[in-house]
This record gives C-alpha cells, sequence and structure tokens, in this order.
C-alpha cells in the first residue's frame, strides 16, 4: 500500500476503535511510507484524527477508549500488552492542532523532552535546543531571545517552537494533528515549506481539512469517510497524484471536488 519504493514505517490491519459503546472507527488497513508525507483528509468526525492519535496511542489518555486490531511500528505491534507507551511517544511525537508552548522559555521549552528523558545537559542540552529549532527553521528569529517568553512569540512562531521541540528528542514520526488550522496564511505556507524538509528525515502523518494543502505537501493521501452506522472508515488510500487526479470511490471525488462533505 506504501507504493513507489517506499519503506513501510506502520502498518495497520483491521483497527477499530470505541469510545464507551460508540464505535469511532471500523476496520482500517493501511500502510505508511517510512520518511514521505501521509495527509488524511475527510469530513468532521470521520475518525482522522482518532486514527492519528492511535499511531503514538494518545488515545489511551481518554477515559473508555479501546482499540482493537494490529498497528505495527517496524513490524512491532504497539497495541500489545507491556508496550512502554513513554519510549513509543517519545519516537512518535505529536503536533497539535493549536500551538501549546508551555509558559517557559524558549529554550526550556526545547529543552524540556531531553531534560525530562535524560538525553542531555548543559552543552550538550544547548546544542540539541540550537539543532531542533535551526531543524524548525526558526533559531535566526530567536537565537537572541532563548531566554524570552515562548508565549511572546506569533502563533506562527509558536508553532514551529512545538515542532522543534518535537525534534528534540529525536522522534521517528511526527504525527500533525491540523497544524495549520489556527495560522495565518503566510505561516501556514513556512510550515508547509518545513515539513517538506523534515520529510527527508522522518515520517510524518498529518490531518488536514485544506484540500490544497493535501495535495501541495502529501506523498500519500487517505480518505476517510463515515459508514452508515456512522463510524468513520478509509474509503480510499493510495499516492496524493492519483486520489487527487484519479480517484478510484466516487466519495472521494465528490468530496474533492466539494459535492458533499
Amino acid at each position: 500500500m506504501a507504493g513507489d519504493g517506499a519503506g513501510v514505517k506502520f502498518t495497520v490491519r483491521e483497527l477499530g476503535v470505541r469510545y464507551g459503546e460508540r464505535l469511532a472507527l471500523r476496520d482500517v488497513s493501511m500502510d505508511i511510507a517510512e520518511k514521505k508525507i501521509t495527509a488524511l483528509i475527510g469530513p468532521s468526525g470521520c475518525g482522522k484524527s482518532t486514527f492519528l492519535r492511535c499511531l503514538n496511542r494518545m488515545n489511551d489518555t481518554i477515559s473508555g477508549a479501546r482499540a482493537r486490531g494490529r498497528i505495527l511500528l517496524d513490524g512491532a505491534d504497539i497495541l500489545a500488552p507491556g508496550t512502554d507507551v513513554v519510549a513509543l511517544r517519545q519516537r512518535v511525537g505529536m503536533v497539535f492542532q493549536r500551538p501549546n508552548p508551555f509558559p517557559q522559555s524558549v529554550f526550556d521549552n526545547v529543552a524540556f523532552g531531553p531534560r525530562v528523558l535524560g538525553l542531555a545537559s548543559g552543552r550538550l542540552l544547548a546544542s540539541l535546543v540550537e539543532s531542533g529549532l535551526r531543524a524548525a527553521d526558526l533559531w535566526d528569529e530567536v537565537k537572541d531571545g532563548l531566554a524570552q517568553d515562548a508565549l511572546a512569540l506569533s502563533l506562527g512562531q509558536q508553532q514551529r517552537l512545538c515542532i522543534a521541540r518535537t525534534i528534540a528528542v529525536a522522534p521517528e514520526v511526527i504525527l500533525m494533528d491540523e497544524p495549520c488550522s489556527a495560522l495565518d496564511p503566510i505561516s501556514t505556507l513556512r510550515v508547509e515549506e518545513l515539513m517538506r524538509t523534515l520529510a527527508a528525515r522522518y515520517t510524518i502523518v498529518i490531518v488536514t481539512h485544506n484540500m490544497h494543502q493535501a495535495a501541495r505537501v502529501s506523498d500519500f493521501t487517505g480518505f476517510f469517510w463515515i459508514g452508515e452506522d456512522q463510524a468513520g472508515l478509509l474509503a480510499e488510500y493510495g499516492a496524493t497524484a492519483q486520489v487527487f487526479t484519479r480517484p478510484r470511490d466516487r466519495r472521494t471525488e465528490d468530496y474533492i471536488t466539494g459535492r458533499f462533505g
């Protein structure tokens, strides 16, 4: 399913998710390509964000959430009993819809993860912070103000700071849940350009309602739909160019062209 000769980072098979008695996601199977960008699109309530949160088990924090099926990360099932969830979330980081910097300095935001995980201190920690900020295309804007309050940054800068904070713990995968929805067009473009750069080093999975964004930045696209039982399902998955120009499912074409959804 990953196609184009790309290696597979995640193998998802028959994934189902319930919140209490409500079935939120039904029998989703897909392969997520390594060091590529996969976009998840579809109407509100179709399970895109639920699926995304399954990839680092963030759904575990929601009362009543239960997942079944298999999610293999490099061949190991992350849903298996005994999975080290802390280690998993270091490998699979998350960037949220609205920037959420800590009420601390710019430096301390990026240093937070390495400190907690005991990855670095002193000069090595400072080097990790700088490399994270450089990777997030933010270093030149904040290098003379690392002690300033992160909340004083613009929203676009805050989101790139959150990306730097994620990068600082050396993940393999970066999940992004509508990372540009709170940003202006110029800041959105900066984040999109950053995603393309980061894809050379990281596997990226992004949820977006912006069809143009999905078409611009992603290599693969999964279209989620709402079934008759109101559970989310994967209606179509493939290379982005194919999904947007030659969709195999009529629902995909209707959604992309705005006929419904």
